[in-house]
């Protein structure tokens, strides 16, 4: 007898029409937000609450002699002050925050500086007072005196021989093994391997060699970090937060300050924005030791300044890309060196860049190598697709340089080589079904591919990769005697989850969408639920709560089971329908049914618990870009015309919201080409930490972005891909190609600035 896979079963569960799934009902959490109602972290109040503010290095780079607090503690209205001090010694652990894994040492130094600082705004000591205005008298009262010491910006400056160190500890790991001999700011040098590649690039007709660099940017969120706390008289500590993970907050902070997790409840507040920037901790476990000293509840609340110089953005690097290819195209050998800023920690993106690098391409021989690097700049943090966007920028581009020299339209050179379903990537990933053919079709195909272009004008393409991530998530719902249902999740709702997960369940349960009553809660309230982010949400916490609706279809079923006097195996529901098929009388609505619970044996409850897996479930998700933009020959000054945006979305589950993340990653993408970067002076200050200087497009800045939808399921039961992530990725190139077929210029660096651009073409000039 031939049997059905599940992944034969979704592939025909997804290529069906479906009554909620697709749609695209009202956000659920929308009144309250566009009303003011919605809590964000710094609404958070409660009696008695102090206001804390955090003392932060004005050197990029120093040794700290010493701190004297007694100033701080004397002014009147200020109820404690902290410093590295008052923090436990920690062992060498590590903290998984979901799209990265630290140590515990260096988070805690991270949060509060143990014996050095290693970046303009490192944090140094910490106060709480009565108001905020006090506090900040407070912190100009420590006295801290500081031996600074020279500092290393770029990965090139901290790479070479005698360069300033970071940590006298840091060892480098030299593709697995700990290179005892020096210290170093090279914290990691890996290397994935396919094939032969010197026999790969014997075999090419045309090879493509650049170098490409990329600087610091920030993910530009409108809501600036915030966090109260209160450590009650019982123990137990209490953490209000704007995080994009509440359990990776509260295991964070409970290693931190060594507490069990069980002590350590967060409740994570609405969020205003986070694209990887609200994994970390900075704020929660300070606001957790003046709380404990105080006795108080403390709330602190970051500055810009403070947001741009003193949390994570994503990295600046250096990048060597080289490609060979046969006449007729076929690319036989590609090489990269990625060099990626960490920041003053080891822990940049380069892992993920390194793997997402050729994804798009399916090749006999390939080298990469990744070099994670130490400077003095704030910790890197996770940015939408951490990594990707870095080594797009060098592999699209000499894609675009191979395809004119081999004059192939660009498109069909990516064609010709796509990675299909069943090829191994360099790093070893064996790719299940994925759809990056079809999104390359979809761009040759769209109208604005063949369209006249004007004077000045230009046109690229490019393509991006970027993994669905699985991870954990946990959903209950309860149904009510209503006929609605009350789902309750752990995920952070950054761009419309809550919407996302209620229509998955509402579909498996046949209500509509308008029934379910989402929401987010604390860790003492679900079970384990990991990080909004890899987009992992929708595809994972989804799968979750399809499960939750299965179940409770399943005590649905049994209970009508028992009203009627019946064999369950005889029951069928269907669109919210419960039939009997051994008699056709016996019908009744799901609304119908939950009317009854109270008589018939009580609340019908539904909960799921799922790890959806590792990187890369399901094959994750590409992108692709056509971008047209006018270059003014006389400044350099770009303009960005017209803009497509293609993504394999698996299954558009709210086809609103799947748009809103596409563009909304291209405008992040936008930016980080043309404007946007830490604009650093020789000692190490970032000159332009404010929105007013920090240059991030705005509508004025951009043309309408078109958005094209693909769908090729994945293994999700509604063939669900993560969408958050992969959009950011080929924008950036896309505008370089673009730049280069109006100016015939090849930029490689970012961004592509007027002054840029125009220094560029003196050069060739």
């Amino acid at each position: 007898m031939t049997t059905t896979t599940d992944y034969e079963r979704n592939m025909i569960l997804s290529s069906q029409e479906y009554n909620v799934v697709g749609t695209r009902p009202i956000r659920h959490d929308g009144a309250d937000k566009v009303t003011g109602r919605a809590l964000y972290g710094a609404d958070f109040d409660t009696a008695g609450l102090l206001h804390g503010k955090v003392l932060r290095s004005p050197h990029a780079h120093a040794n700290i002699v010493s701190i004297d607090t007694s100033a701080a503690e004397a002014l009147p209205g200020v109820m404690a002050v902290v410093t590295f001090a008052d923090f436990p010694q920690v062992s060498d652990g590590t903290v998984d925050f979901g799209e990265e894994i630290t140590t515990v040492h260096d988070l805690q130094s991270n949060i509060l500086a143990r014996h050095k600082v290693l970046y303009k705004g490192h944090a140094v000591a910490a106060v709480a007072a009565t108001n905020a205005h006090i506090a900040e008298e407070a912190v100009k009262l420590i006295d801290v005196e500081y031996e600074t010491l020279p500092s290393v910006m770029t990965v090139q400056d901290a790479m070479v021989d005698g360069a300033p160190i970071l940590h006298e500890s840091m060892r480098t790991n030299e593709l697995g093994a700990t290179v005892d001999d020096k210290p170093s700011n090279v914290a990691q040098h890996f290397q994935h391997v396919k094939g032969d590649i010197d026999a790969g690039f014997g075999e090419a007709d045309v090879i493509v060699e650049r170098e490409f660099n990329t600087v610091t940017v920030h993910q530009g969120y409108i809501e600036p970090h915030a966090a109260s706390a209160f450590w009650n008289t019982d123990g137990r500590l209490h953490i209000w937060c704007s995080t994009q993970g509440a359990f990776p907050a509260r295991d964070a902070t409970a290693e931190v300050l060594r507490l069990p997790v069980s002590q350590v409840r967060v409740t994570p507040m609405e969020i205003g924005g986070g694209f990887g920037g609200k994994i970390p901790v900075y704020l929660e476990p300070v606001a957790a030791m003046l709380s404990k000293k105080s006795g108080r509840a403390v709330k602190l609340v970051m500055s810009r300044a403070d947001v741009f110089e003193a949390s994570g953005p994503t990295c600046g690097s250096n990048m060597k890309v080289k490609i060979g290819a046969k006449h007729d195209g076929t690319i036989t050998a590609m090489q990269s060196y990625l060099a990626f800023e960490a920041g003053a920690y080891a822990g940049s993106p380069v892992g993920a860049g390194a793997q997402c690098v050729f994804a798009a391409y399916d090749v006999e021989n390939a080298v990469i190598d990744g070099y994670d690097v130490v400077v003095n700049k704030p910790k890197t943090a996770a940015y939408r697709a951490p990594g990707a966007p870095n080594a797009a920028f060098a592999c699209e581009q000499a894609v675009d340089e191979l395809a004119i020299k081999l004059g192939m339209d660009p498109i069909d050179l990516r064609l010709k080589n796509a990675s299909v379903e069943g090829t191994r990537r360099p790093d070893g990933t064996v790719f299940p079904r994925i759809g990056c053919v079809e999104v390359l079709e979809a761009m040759k195909n769209h109208p604005h591919y063949s369209a006249p272009l004007g004077e000045n004008q230009g046109r690229g393409v490019a393509i991006g990769y970027w993994f669905n991530v699985g991870f954990e998530s946990a959903v209950n719902i309860a149904v009510n005697a209503d006929g609605t249902i009350t789902l309750v999740e752990g995920s952070t709702d950054i761009g419309g989850s809550r919407a996302s997960i209620a229509m998955q369940a509402a579909e498996v349960l046949g209500i509509p969408a308008e029934s379910v009553r989402p929401s987010v809660v604390d860790t003492d309230s679900v079970g384990f639920t990991a990080v909004t982010g890899g987009s992992r949400t929708t595809y994972a916490t989804g799968w979750a709560a399809y499960d939750a609706a299965m179940d409770v279809k399943q005590k649905m079923i049994e209970r009508a089971a028992t009203i009627w006097d019946v064999d369950v195996d005889s029951i069928e529901m269907e669109n919210g329908v419960l039939q009997s098929a051994s008699d056709p009388e016996l019908n009744m609505s799901f609304s119908d049914l939950a009317a009854q619970m109270g008589g018939t044996g009580g609340p019908i409850v539904g909960t799921a618990s799922r790890n959806a897996g590792g990187m890369g479930v399901g094959g994750g998700s590409f992108a692709g870009n056509i971008v047209d933009v006018e270059v003014d020959p006389a400044t350099g000054k770009t303009e960005v015309a017209r803009f497509t945006v293609v993504q394999d979305a698996g299954k558009a589950i709210h086809p609103s919201y799947v748009e809103g993340q596409m563009q909304g990653g291209s405008v992040q993408g936008i930016g980080w080409a043309l404007n946007e970067e830490y604009y650093m002076t020789d000692d190490g200050t970032m000159a332009n930490s404010t929105l007013l200087d920090y240059r991030m497009p705005t509508s004025l800045d951009l043309p309408m972005i078109d958005t094209v939808i693909v769908e090729v399921p994945s293994d999700h039961p509604f063939g669900v891909r993560g969408v958050g992530e992969a959009n950011i990725v080929p924008p950036t190139p896309a505008i370089a190609n673009a730049i280069h077929s109006a100016t015939n210029i090849r930029m490689e660096r970012l961004p592509m600035s007027p002054v840029a651009i125009m220094e560029e073409t003196w050069k060739q000039s």
